[in-house]
């Protein structure tokens, strides 16, 4: 308790530590003026033998070195840290200064005042300056081994939030180089008591102040299973104080298997706001528990995810569609540490071959089908990648459901974007295309049910802006963003699976679901919050606007002006009432054979028009809507 109450009355003072450390000083070169004078002349004679203005000498030299070590910044240094450098400059400090007294005393010609003590008295100031900076270290250091277990100079930190997560992840770290001040929490019945034996020093607005009180090194953010929005706003307190940021897993993470005292950094995710989904786990688990499913795309962002998602709810076997060896590696390896009773069916695969395709919807019978495979990366397919994108995106579903249709699949779902929503852009139109298909498929009386999910863009996923922010930001920037006013809608890779899962369970055939995407998120925005959260400031990584690219839009949209949506009995899940669907149903095949025929040398221009003939509201680049 002795050390407890130590460190406090320390952390108390160190605002005031740059005043206290001059005031100390000024002690000890007035201490060191009397010591240089007994050890010149003795206990008979060290005051009687002194010249009647010594008092006013002695005040002279204290302000001399005061000003001397304020203008070498010695006052600054933190004693807890001191070391040879630190000798290094009081060294200076007390030459310049005893220097500078002894040309003055000798041009008054103050004869007596012994040479001697001028030339003796920056040496004893040395000393003692020395001397009083490595106690201190030397007490600090017993101090924090005797609090901590450890003498190293430890994580200082504030835990934000004293419920049952804080209190197991104060349990244990606090023998593992940290030191826990003090919680914020804003229970008034908390306040001013100790939990764990920690005091609960204020309320979560009080982070600033107290930080700068405490000398803290880290905030933790320990508040899991809060509402979305008081998480928000302790990540915002946290992060506004400058001090590295730590948090606890989500209630999600925790879910999967995160364990409390887990400390990662703060993540762009933490910072939407969003409530967690609530799933209807009984009717997934009906649709999928004992079936085969087959996951085009199985190793990109979404189709890992959607395997993941799957696997909780013990499928009979998970067949793995991939064009990529090494995505494909991947996600097996994940799936077979995490789900080894799940059988896996790897293939290397091409949506675009049918008839692989066919052999393999015959081989495995896939009941469940979840067509994650497309290309999505706006500006590279815009131009010479077109057709490669029609193939993919609008062929490739077109292939897919034909095979689950000739096989008897039961379930067929197409992830579809915001982005097919009045395309201005080639993927966009591909993919709206690809909703045609399944429209299309709908009506043709087959046993499968085919439906699509439509969602924005998704955090952390390959292509999205996540990551490039990221790399900027560890480069030292810029971080460019294409306009001042662009949104984007914005949710997490595993909460748009998990809806994804759920359509799949309440869905019905020609359906096309809308994901609720929350608010639309400024990217200048979320550019700032990654800086930010970073520990860097705009002055030292600058945000650049290079424009919009072609084929983008400033505002997605997630239905289309004359469409309208219906609720279902999932909150984060409607239906969109899409009211063209069956007007280009007849221009659809021929656009699919088009896509089949065209050979590599197809211009793009070419393409743009085969889908502005099927779809009316695309528009080009050139027309592009805000």
């Amino acid at each position: 308790m002795f050390w407890l109450s130590l460190d406090g009355f320390l952390t108390r003072i160190r605002p005031y530590r740059q005043g206290l450390s001059l005031l100390l000083d000024a002690a000890v070169v007035a201490l060191a003026w009397q010591a240089t004078y007994l050890f010149r002349l003795g206990f008979e004679r060290w005051i009687s033998a002194r010249p009647n203005y010594d008092h006013w000498v002695l005040l002279g030299l204290v302000m001399l070195y005061a000003v001397v070590l304020w203008a070498l910044r010695v006052p600054k240094g933190m004693w807890r840290f001191s070391g040879f450098g630190e000798v290094k400059r009081l060294a200076l400090a007390c030459a310049v200064a005893g220097g500078i007294a002894a040309v003055i005393v000798l041009m008054a010609q103050l004869s007596k005042v012994p040479r001697a003590v001028l030339a003796l008295h920056p040496v004893f100031c040395l000393i003692g300056l020395a001397m009083m900076r490595l106690g201190y270290r030397m007490l600090y250091e017993h101090m924090r081994g005797r609090i901590s277990g450890s003498s190293v100079e430890s994580h200082r930190v504030l835990v934000m939030g004293a419920g049952q997560a804080g209190r197991i992840l104060v349990a244990g770290i606090q023998h593992q180089g940290w030191v826990v001040v003090g919680w914020l929490d804003d229970d008034d019945a908390k306040r001013d008591s100790r939990v764990a034996g920690i005091p609960v020093l204020g309320s979560l607005e009080d982070v600033g102040h107290l930080a700068a009180m405490h000398g803290i090194t880290h905030l933790i953010v320990a508040m899991p299973s809060a509402a979305p929005d008081r998480r928000r706003r302790a990540l915002d307190l946290a992060a506004g104080t400058g001090l590295h940021v730590l948090t606890v897993p989500s209630s999600a993470e925790l879910m999967q298997g995160s364990k409390v005292d887990q400390l990662r950094d703060i993540e762009p995710e933490d910072l939407l706001g969003r409530e967690p989904v609530v799933l209807d786990e009984g009717g997934i688990s009906e649709c999928i528990n004992g079936k085969v499913v087959l996951v085009t795309g199985a190793g990109g962002s979404i189709g890992s995810e959607l395997c993941r998602q799957v696997a909780r709810y013990g499928p009979a076997t998970i067949v793995l569609y991939e064009l990529s060896e090494f995505a494909l590696y991947t996600i097996e390896q994940e799936l077979s540490e995490k789900f080894p009773r799940i059988p896996l069916v790897r293939l290397v695969g091409d949506v675009k071959d049918l008839e692989h395709l066919r052999y393999v919807f015959g081989k495995y019978k896939p009941q469940i089908v979840f067509h994650a495979a497309a290309y999505k990366h706006v500006p590279l397919m815009e131009e010479e990648n077109a057709l490669a994108c029609l193939r993919n995106n609008t062929l490739g579903t077109y292939h897919a459901t034909l095979a689950a249709a000739e096989h008897g699949a039961e379930r067929f779902v197409l992830i579809s974007t915001d982005k097919a929503v009045n395309p201005t852009n080639v993927m966009g139109a591909t993919k709206r295309a690809a909703e045609l298909v399944i429209s299309h498929m709908a009506g043709q009386e087959n046993k499968t049910k085919f439906m699509a999910v439509r969602f924005g863009n998704v955090l952390g996923s390959s292509g999205s802006v996540i990551p490039k922010f990221k790399e900027q930001i560890a480069k030292g920037g810029p971080v460019t963003v294409t306009h001042p006013d662009i949104t984007r809608y914005f949710m997490t890779i595993p909460e748009a699976a998990r809806l994804v899962v759920q359509a799949a369970a309440i869905g019905e055939t020609g359906q096309v679901y809308v994901l609720d995407m929350g608010e639309p998120v400024r990217i200048v925005d979320l550019a700032r919050d990654m800086i930010r959260l970073s520990g860097r400031s705009q002055q030292e990584i600058r945000i650049e606007f290079s424009g919009l690219r072609p084929g983008e839009k400033l505002y997605e949209e997630l239905l289309a002006d004359s469409d309208t949506s219906v609720p279902t009995a999932v909150s984060m899940l409607r239906i969109a009432k899409l009211s063209d669907l069956t007007v280009a149903q007849p221009v659809l095949p021929w656009l699919m054979a088009a896509a089949s025929a065209a050979s590599a040398s197809s211009p793009h221009p070419t393409v743009r028009h085969a889908l502005q003939s099927l779809l009316s509201e695309f528009r080009s680049s050139g027309t592009s809507r805000t």
